[in-house]
C-alpha cells in the first residue's frame, strides 16, 4: 500500500527511492559518528559511560529518522515548510517563557530523556522556510525590496528570540544561514555589502548591549593572558593541548591535558582539542577532511538537483553544517571568541545530533527526489 502510494505521487516506489539514496553519504556520516564515539570513550577515561554509549544510541536513532525523512516526497516537505517554521518559532517562545535554565542561559526544553534546544532546530527550519518562499523567485523579484521583506522578517524573528536567551553565537549562525540562502537565490552583492556595512557601524553600540560574560569573552579572545585562571583558562589550556599533540599525537587515551582535567568541557565544546592532542596534527586534519567531505556532498547534491527548492534547501543545510565546524574549530584554536557551539556528530549533545541528522534527512530527500518536477518553478526553469 505505501509503496503504491509513493509510486503514484512521485513516480518512484520505495525500492527505487532506496536505490537513489546516497549510501556513500550514509557511510561517511557513520565514520564521523564513529570518530565521535572513540573520542567520547576516551573523554571518559576508556569507558562507554556516560557519553559514548549515549552518543551511539542517539546516532542510531537519528539515522533511522534521517532515512525515514529521505523517503518523504519533497513536494510534501515543501508544503509543510512554513508550518514547520511556525512550530519552531512556537518552541522558541516556549523557551522564553518556560525554558530550563543552565549555565546562566535559558535555552532548553526539558523532555526528561533529552534537553531539546529549539535554537539548534531553527537553523534547519529557517533554511526550509526560505527555500519554500524563494524557490519561485526570478532575478527581477529578488531585486524588489518589498518581495524580500517577508524573508528578512523570517530571519530576524528567530535571531531576536535566540538573542534573548541569550545565545549570541547561535543567533549569528542563524543569520548567516539565512543570508546565504538569500544570496544563492539571487540577492544582489551590493545589498549584502550594505547590510555588512550597517553591522560594522552598529558594532560599537551592540557591544555596549552585550551581557557581561559576552564582553568578557571578547576581551579574553583579544588577550587570553589577562585572566589566565579565570575567563582565559579555557582557551589557554586548549592551545597547550593542541600544541602538545605534535604531528602524530600522544596516542589514544594518552592525552595528559584532557585526562588530568586541565582541559575543560572535553566531551562537548573542546572535543576537537582532545582529538588533536591524542591523534596529533595528522589525525586532526584527517577528521577535518571527513567533515569537509560531508559539506562537499551537500553542495554536490544541491548542484545535481533540478528544482530550485531543493538547491536552496541543500545549500542552507550544507552551510549550517560548515558553520558548526568552522565556529567550533576556530573557537578552540583561539581564532574567535569562545562560544557554546559543538563539533557536529562528534561532540556529546542530543539536540545538535538530532538537528544535524534531521537536516541531513531533508538533504537526502532532495537527493532522492532531485528529478521531481515541482509546480510553480521559478521563471528561469519553466
Amino acid at each position: 500500500m505505501i509503496a503504491r502510494r509513493l509510486h503514484r505521487e512521485t513516480g518512484m516506489g520505495l525500492p527505487e527511492k532506496l536505490w537513489n539514496t546516497s549510501w556513500s553519504f550514509v557511510l561517511l556520516l557513520c565514520l564521523v559518528a564513529g570518530v565521535g564515539y572513540a573520542m567520547l570513550f576516551a573523554a571518559a577515561g576508556g569507558n562507554a559511560e556516560p557519553w559514548a554509549g549515549r552518543h551511539a544510541i542517539r546516532f542510531g536513532f537519528s539515522l533511522v529518522i534521517m532515512l525515514s525523512i529521505a523517503m518523504i516526497d519533497i513536494r510534501l516537505i515543501l508544503r509543510l515548510a512554513w508550518p514547520a517554521y511556525a512550530a519552531g518559532i512556537a518552541l522558541l517562545l516556549f523557551v522564553d517563557l518556560h525554558g530550563a535554565v543552565g549555565k546562566g542561559a535559558q535555552r532548553w526544553i526539558d523532555l526528561g530523556v533529552l534537553q531539546l534546544q529549539p535554537s539548534e532546530l531553527m537553523k534547519v527550519l529557517l533554511s526550509l522556510a526560505l527555500a519554500a518562499y524563494l524557490h519561485r523567485a526570478s532575478w527581477e523579484r529578488m531585486g524588489n525590496p518589498l518581495f524580500l521583506l517577508p524573508a528578512l522578517a523570517a530571519i530576524a524573528l528567530p535571531v531576536a528570540l535566540v538573542l534573548r536567551q541569550p545565545n549570541l553565537g547561535t543567533a549569528l549562525i542563524i543569520g548567516m544561514v539565512g543570508a546565504t540562502v538569500l544570496f544563492v537565490a539571487g540577492l544582489r552583492w551590493w545589498k549584502i555589502g550594505l547590510v555588512l556595512g550597517s553591522v560594522a557601524i552598529a558594532a560599537p553600540i551592540a557591544y555596549e548591549s552585550l551581557h557581561d560574560y559576552q564582553r568578557a569573552r571578547i576581551l579574553t579572545f583579544l588577550n587570553p593572558e589577562r585572566d589566565p585562571l579565570g575567563t582565559g583558562y579555557h582557551i589557554i589550556q586548549s592551545k597547550i593541548a593542541l600544541g602538545s599533540g605534535g604531528m602524530f599525537g600522544k596516542g589514544w587515551l594518552q592525552g595528559t591535558q584532557a585526562h588530568l582535567n586541565f582541559l575543560p568541557e572535553k566531551q562537548t565544546d573542546f572535543v576537537f582539542t582532545m582529538l588533536a592532542e591524542e591523534w596529533g596534527f595528522a589525525g586532526a586534519i584527517s577528521v577535518l577532511g571527513l567533515l569537509v567531505l560531508v559539506v562537499a556532498f551537500a553542495f554536490g547534491m544541491a548542484l545535481r538537483c533540478r528544482h530550485q527548492f531543493g538547491r536552496l534547501l541543500a545549500v542552507g543545510i550544507g552551510v549550517n553544517f560548515f558553520l558548526y565546524i568552522f565556529v567550533n574549530v576556530a573557537m578552540v584554536m583561539g581564532l574567535i571568541p569562545v562560544g557554546g557551539v559543538p563539533l557536529p556528530l562528534i561532540s556529546h549533545g542530543g539536540s545538535a545530533m538530532i538537528t544535524v541528522m534531521f537536516g541531513f534527512g531533508l538533504l537526502m530527500s532532495v537527493h532522492v527526489h532531485r528529478d521531481v518536477e515541482i509546480e510553480g518553478a521559478r521563471e528561469e526553469e519553466a
